[in-house]
């Protein structure tokens, strides 16, 4: 072999150097090391980045204790900002389904009456949120949760969007419990008071002009007062509950954001339950 020739280990191995080990994969050589750590990384432990490559560990650790998207009111943000609403409307319209395969009278324990929440049967000042008595029941009440739902899901993130909406959904039984307890009553039309009480305040801490929302309710509010077998307390209890947890939500400092909206929350929860509790006192038992 001539001086100036190659062998087959290289002029690497005959000085005796060696490139280090990548540090998953002991006895593959590797040149490269990662940016953040320095730890020598094959081509199968790296990942590009803007400068040079890091190992798979740095960018995980990276993603790790990056701070998460949030929303305009300090939700997550997240890719469909519509998924709770679209799960609301679906499961309305399935539990409006039942109805026809599933006798009414079998329903009958579902829906809202205050003289039977006050002997013990208490689940049903959330379950009749979901159910409604024929097609144009339901059909406006979706309309109008698919309308304002997904605007208000994506300025708050989907818990603080549900929480407003069942929240305000309990409100709504509450009032009409303290005020109406030997009436029935049904729909979501409480919880949707609730999201646009909500709405009111959050669109006017946003700088928005109020005048169509409230124009809408208004509206909503004459026909609440005016057509024969609606619910005034559900809708003017949802209303309130709404808008005051709006309050919270729209106006908690950056600071301890999070805990000033889910207190308040949990502030109308409780007053919820205290109204409910004086409602079922002054009931004859």
């Amino acid at each position: 072999m001539l001086p100036d020739q190659q062998g087959p280990a290289g002029p690497q191995q005959q000085s005796g150097y060696r490139l280090p080990d990548c540090y998953r994969h002991p006895g593959v050589e590797t040149g490269v090391s990662c940016t953040r750590c320095e730890r020598p990384v094959c081509p199968d432990c790296r990942v590009s980045a803007s400068v040079g490559f890091q190992c798979r560990e740095c960018v995980q650790g990276g993603h790790a204790t990056a701070r998460s998207a949030r929303t305009e009111f300090g939700g997550a943000a997240v890719r469909d900002p519509a998924l709770v609403t679209k799960i609301l409307i679906g499961i309305n319209v399935l539990v409006w389904g039942l109805q026809y395969l599933i006798s009414v009278a079998d329903l009958d324990h579902l829906y809202m009456q205050g003289q039977l929440v006050a002997q013990g049967q208490w689940y049903r000042m959330i379950t009749s949120v979901f159910f409604h008595t024929n097609i144009l029941h339901i059909g406006m009440n979706m309309w109008s949760l698919w309308i304002i739902g997904p605007a208000i899901e994506q300025l708050l993130g989907r818990w603080r969007y549900l929480g407003l909406y069942l929240v305000s959904g309990l409100a709504g039984s509450a009032l009409q419990l303290i005020v109406a307890p030997g009436t029935w009553a049904l729909g979501a039309s409480g919880a949707i008071f609730g999201l646009l009480g909500a709405l009111v305040v959050l669109q006017r801490k946003r700088g928005y002009q109020l005048g169509p929302i409230l124009a809408i309710i208004l509206v909503n509010l004459v026909a609440t007062f005016t057509i024969p077998d609606i619910s005034w307390e559900a809708h003017v209890g949802g209303l309130v509950a709404g808008a005051l947890i709006g309050l919270g939500l729209a106006h908690a400092p950056q600071r301890n954001r999070a805990l000033v909206q889910w207190g308040t929350m949990g502030l109308t929860l409780a007053v919820v339950l205290v109204v409910s509790l004086v409602g079922v006192a002054q009931i004859p038992g």
